[in-house]
């Protein structure tokens, strides 16, 4: 039996995982069973002491605690659906204390960094309509937060009606409402006018329209990741800013910090990211902690001078 296969297969169809987790997964498990079999055992023989030999070699080859974390993660539950699959009477890894988090803060960008940005979208591209799509995935992303994949794949339906809100599908398939600013309202109408054009121009033609936002001839059918990965890069670039610091997620944290600094909460937070736990959410508290301190110093009658 092909556990690992039978595993990744299960997360797909029970769970909805995405397929970026899926292959995350894959790739923990694999480098696990590689190193298995360089000690002469058997992944579906493997005990706890051995499990526990492969997280100190994890940790001798310089892999960080989060990396560590998540591949116990895999391995746990790899071993738990092969015990619910009575392919083993146990599971060698569940009382294997995880090596915890590092306790670092996310990157994120200033508002004034931000502006910047913006604006460097608007000269972003050799064509007019690469610059308009930049303009409208820039908008969307500092407007919403969505994870990257979330944003590239949108569909195009969800646009429709120049709505206040659009409906995201994110991970595990579930669905959250994320409001619009002003900005990206405009910025997704001069998009949506343009694939319009578009779509009429492939009608007359017969060919099939993209049910995507930002479609494209690769073989997903829309953007990539790594497209946008680039020319936010480049984005960073003409606004003067270190390309090391910044990727879309940095605008998905900049999303979240300058609401928090503006008096949003964290459960508000948690529903616009998406987060299935406010514990996720709890990276952000740092922002509160720098607010209280600020509203003390600025108004408490003993802080003054």
């Amino acid at each position: 039996m092909n556990w690992l296969g039978d595993f990744l297969d299960m997360l797909a169809a029970e769970r909805g995982a995405a397929v970026n987790t899926l292959l995350s997964y894959g790739r923990d498990l694999q480098d696990f069973e590689h190193w298995l079999q360089g000690q002469g055992g058997q992944m579906r023989l493997a005990t706890r002491p051995q499990i526990e030999d492969y997280l100190a070699y994890c940790h001798t080859q310089g892999l960080s605690r989060a990396t560590r974390a998540r591949r116990l993660s895999a391995i746990r539950q790899l071993y738990h659906f092969a015990f619910e699959e009575g392919l083993r009477s146990d599971n060698p890894a569940v009382q294997i204390p995880g090596p915890g988090r590092d306790k670092t803060l996310p990157k994120t960008l200033s508002l004034d960094e931000v502006d910047r940005l913006l604006l460097a979208a608007e000269t972003q591209g050799r064509m007019p309509r690469d610059r308009m799509r930049n303009i409208c995935l820039m908008q969307l992303l500092y407007a919403t937060g969505l994870r990257v994949t979330e944003l590239v794949s949108l569909p195009i339906s969800a646009a429709r009606g120049d709505p206040r809100m659009i409906l995201v599908r994110g991970k595990g398939g579930k669905e959250r409402l994320v409001p619009l600013s002003s900005p990206a309202r405009v910025a997704l109408s001069d998009w949506l006018a343009l694939r319009d054009t578009e779509d009429s121009v492939a009608r007359s033609e017969r060919r099939p329209e993209s049910p995507f936002l930002f479609p494209s001839r690769g073989k997903a059918g829309h953007l990539t990741r790594n497209s946008f990965f680039l020319t936010i890069k480049e984005m960073a670039v003409k606004a003067g800013i270190s390309p090391t610091h910044v990727s879309p997620h940095t605008l998905r944290h900049a999303f979240a910090t300058h609401l928090l600094e503006h008096g949003a909460d964290l459960r508000s937070i948690q529903t616009l990211l998406g987060h299935a736990d406010v514990a996720t959410t709890e990276i952000y508290t740092h922002v509160i902690e720098e607010r209280l301190k600020a509203l003390v110093f600025d108004h408490h009658p003993l802080a003054r001078g």
